[in-house]
């Protein structure tokens, strides 16, 4: 609620702006690297952001909630915090500036560039065989295989995808916990959906194996099914989350 009123007094005080900035310009997917080799890669869609840093084979940290631009501020209304709980349901502000394929955010104590990622690109909202977007998961099969519908609540495990990058976290904004994280890129073809994974927050043993499930994709709902890393069935429907 601090957060929101927070949001509301400062859209009051600039009054009537123009945004130099549009929240098409961010959709997608942007990466920092460091001489070192840390990766840090931005994701933006559906109004939902995450920003993670990695290296390979070991994941160091992960955050993300909802965003809205005002002139050229973005504020982050922080759902989860891998590092540091006390951030969750505070409203970040920093200033972004998107030119020649790079997108520059200025906060309080540093400045980040980020070039976009090649190939990823804006998937077109409403297309039925693309994923792009915010999910959550809202059915899962029990041991006797079927599809049971999850309880909504605070605790939940939502998916950000981009045209070419895929993170699922699992998380309760209510308490501030952080359970679980992992991502890198995925392929949608011929009904076979394949991810690659880059970082994985509970086994860095994982990094670097393809997995391929089935996938029902329709607007609203993507079905998906097959096998984990783990070889355990994995049967499960993810809805688009409304309002995001």
């Amino acid at each position: 609620m601090r957060a929101l009123l927070f949001l509301l007094s400062f859209s009051l005080s600039l009054g009537t702006v123009t945004a130099q900035v549009k929240p098409a310009d961010l959709a997608g997917a942007w990466q920092f690297t460091e001489p070192s080799g840390t990766r840090t890669v931005l994701t933006f869609a559906d109004s939902y952001l995450i920003q993670t840093v990695y290296e390979p084979g070991r994941f160091i940290s992960t955050s993300g909630g909802t965003w809205q631009l005002m002139g050229d501020n973005l504020f982050e209304v922080v759902e989860f915090d891998s590092n540091d709980s006390s951030h969750v349901g505070v409203a970040e502000r920093m200033q972004v500036k998107v030119a020649n394929k790079k997108l520059t955010l200025r906060t309080k104590t540093r400045t980040l560039t980020f070039d976009r990622v090649a190939p990823d690109r804006v998937d077109q909202s409403g297309s039925s065989d693309q994923l792009a977007g915010l999910w959550r998961i809202t059915s899962r099969a029990n041991d006797a295989g079927q599809l049971t519908p999850m309880q909504g609540g605070p605790r939940k495990t939502i998916k950000l995808l981009t045209g070419t990058r895929f993170q699922w976290v699992a998380i309760n904004p209510l308490t501030k916990q952080f359970f679980g994280t992992g991502g890198g890129t995925y392929v949608l073809k011929d009904g076979k959906y394949t991810e690659t994974i880059e970082f994985f927050s509970r086994d860095n043993s994982r990094v670097g194996k393809s997995l391929t499930f089935g996938a029902e994709v329709s607007p609203n709902e993507w079905h998906h099914t097959g096998q984990s890393s783990t070889g355990g069935p994995v049967n499960e429907i993810w809805s688009r989350e409304a309002g995001k």
